[in-house]
């Protein structure tokens, strides 16, 4: 599902980012709203949690966003994307400081590939250099790569927390993403196909994704979904490539090798099992 984000925001034109991310998060919401009455329970039910993981939750879905955002506007976009993708790789060292979770060399080696795959996808095999200049992007997607890693950690620590909880972490993003978007944004009003693009985000990449990934971070090997993450921007160049959005090379071949073989050699102990 995180692989068609890229597909779908491109497909949503010129919609500003806190404006989509808002009505994408309302529709987020509303899947664990219809999820929540399909058990019988009210719509404030999932409202009343802990402080801890109100904390957590918003923190995680807004402030990555919050952040991305921030440091797209403050550095070119290939350098910021390829610091906020050390969150998969981020999460395999953090998961380390969890209860009864033991970091083995294979996991760390095999998130390192995945990272230089999905480096060699950002910067399509080209040299890049960081500039001072772009502080403020660099730091801001660094901040984001935390910020997920952090949550995606943080939330196996509260895995009695039901996955459907996620549903009102999505309606409080929502609400701070449009007070954003009124603060910093022009409304633009969706056209025909913009709006099955809003809705293919709300529904997939920045709607089902966050519930099917807090399942499997409480209850799968994080460090194994760690390195696999890094599918995502594999995933999400073919499907550029397939739609002619993005033009096919070398260095996607070797990325998927690198990436692969990554997932696979962490997921090692697995494996064997």
């Amino acid at each position: 599902m995180w692989s068609t984000l890229a597909l779908l925001t491109a497909l949503s034109g010129n919609i500003p980012p806190f404006q989509l991310t808002a009505m994408a998060f309302i529709l987020a919401f509303g899947i664990g709203l219809v999820w929540s009455l399909s058990q019988g329970k009210g719509l404030w039910h999932h409202f009343r949690l802990p402080l801890p993981v109100w904390g957590i939750g918003v923190t995680g879905l807004f402030g990555f966003h919050f952040f991305y955002f921030i440091a797209l506007q403050n550095a070119p976009a290939v350098e910021a994307s390829l610091i906020s993708y050390l969150w998969p790789l981020l999460i395999v060292l953090f998961s380390a400081l969890l209860p009864n979770e033991r970091l083995r060399w294979f996991h760390l080696v095999g998130a390192l590939l995945g990272f230089l795959g999905a480096g060699l996808l950002v910067t399509q095999g080209q040299s890049f250099q960081f500039n001072p200049e772009y502080s403020l992007g660099y730091l801001s997607a660094l901040i984001c790569a935390v910020t997920w890693s952090g949550y995606s950690v943080l939330s196996r620590k509260f895995g009695s927390i039901p996955t459907e909880a996620v549903g009102a972490f999505c309606g409080v993003t929502a609400l701070l993403a449009g007070l954003c978007h009124v603060l910093f944004e022009s409304t633009v009003q969706p056209q025909g196909w913009q709006w099955l693009a809003i809705l293919g985000l709300g529904l997939g990449p920045v709607g089902l994704a966050f519930f099917t990934w807090d399942y499997g971070i409480k209850r799968g090997s994080i460090k194994v979904l760690g390195a696999l993450s890094y599918a995502a921007p594999l995933f999400s160049t073919i499907l550029l490539i397939g739609f002619g959005l993005a033009p096919a090379s070398w260095t996607v071949s070797v990325a998927c090798f690198l990436i692969v073989g990554g997932a696979i050699l962490a997921a090692g102990d697995l494996l064997r099992r």
